[in-house]
């Protein structure tokens, strides 16, 4: 099979598309009052919680999932979904909730079954909707990274295929298969700016979990965006491990509890892939307070956006760049500046 390199956005944007029409763009918003508040000349919000499955995330865990089982089976994803053979292996991942339900998915596109390992902090409702596509979930005391380790343990024992979204080989193909199908968003993103008319955003404050949707914005914009053109991940400050992970040129492990409104972003290491794909695009990186990722949600909400802090944290940042006179001037912010933010996953009800 090709690899993922060689497969263009295009393809694996219309592959998903074939799996349901619910995998069609996601909208970008434009949003002016929000822009005039915030001082700035534009602001752009790319709402993949309208994305099937309520988050970006089914974007990369499904593509990688289907690759997967694809590989193991020998046969093109096309094929694989029209012969649903049976024997396949099990799907194994970890998660905070939006990766295991679109790995899940994947399985269950193709016949097959899915182990996810949940964290306890993980909420119930979460659990549920993986369950719905037919999951099995094992939890794991302690935090994200723990079920991480646990996932990558039983695949290592033969469970199944690990599908993670983080890893430590910089080279992982599922990893990066992950990541590719993030890339679907980023050329979204460029089509509906151009469509529309907009004028290319000089900035992009983007959240960073293990920093893979950042890696995928940050390689699928690269050369397009207008000057400077700073690609800004954004992370809790109890939960940053992409920014120490660029200062040292590879993923260090965070201690703690890594507890944080901002749910999907309770990462304690970061994505070696990511962060070779950040470093080498000069990412920077910034952290916000729960103050401010609360302030986001409200100011969201003010302008009739319902979403989570871990969807707002990008619009944290970019608040908090702009009040920080150090921030302003390092990202070269001012009043023409034009900002991009991912509203990453969909409120749920019962997950606020």
């Amino acid at each position: 099979m090709n690899s993922t390199a060689s497969v263009p956005v295009d393809a694996i944007a219309a592959e998903l598309r074939g799996l349901d029409p619910a995998y069609s763009p996601t909208p970008l918003l434009n949003l002016p009052a929000l822009a005039n508040r915030l001082g700035v000349a534009q602001v752009l919000a790319k709402d993949e919680g309208r994305r099937t499955l309520g988050s970006f995330k089914s974007l990369g865990g499904t593509y990688a999932g289907l690759r997967a089982l694809a590989r193991a089976s020998r046969m093109q994803v096309a094929d694989l979904l029209g012969a649903r053979p049976k024997g396949q292996p099990t799907l194994i991942c970890a998660s905070d909730g939006n990766h295991g339900l679109a790995v899940a998915a994947a399985a269950r596109f193709a016949g097959a079954t899915t182990r996810v390992f949940l964290h306890e902090g993980v909420p119930n409702a979460r659990a549920r909707r993986i369950e719905h596509q037919g999951a099995e979930i094992v939890w794991v005391p302690g935090t994200y990274d723990d079920a991480v380790d646990a996932a990558a343990a039983a695949a290592c024992q033969g469970a199944g295929i690990l599908v993670a979204d983080t890893t430590d080989d910089p080279n992982d193909p599922i990893v990066c298969d992950v990541m590719a199908g993030y890339g679907v968003a980023a050329a979204e993103i460029r089509n509906e700016v151009d469509f529309a008319g907009h004028g290319r955003p000089t900035h992009v404050f983007i959240q960073a979990g293990v920093g893979g949707l950042a890696a995928a914005i940050a390689e699928g914009l690269s050369g397009w965006l207008a000057p400077p053109g700073h690609i800004v991940t954004v992370e809790p400050e109890s939960a940053a491990s992409v920014a120490p992970a660029l200062a040292a040129g590879r993923p260090i492990r965070v201690k703690g509890d890594l507890r944080t409104s901002a749910e999907m972003l309770s990462c304690g290491r970061a994505s070696a892939p990511a962060v070779a794909v950040l470093r080498r695009h000069g990412a920077r990186a910034i952290t916000v307070s729960e103050a401010e990722l609360v302030d986001a949600v409200r100011l969201l909400s003010a302008h009739d956006l319902a979403t989570t802090p871990s969807a707002a944290a990008g619009l944290a940042g970019a608040m908090t760049a702009l009040a920080i006179p150090s921030h302003t001037s390092n990202l070269g912010l001012d009043g023409r500046s034009r900002i991009l933010v991912l509203l990453t996953e969909r409120a749920l009800e019962g997950l606020m």
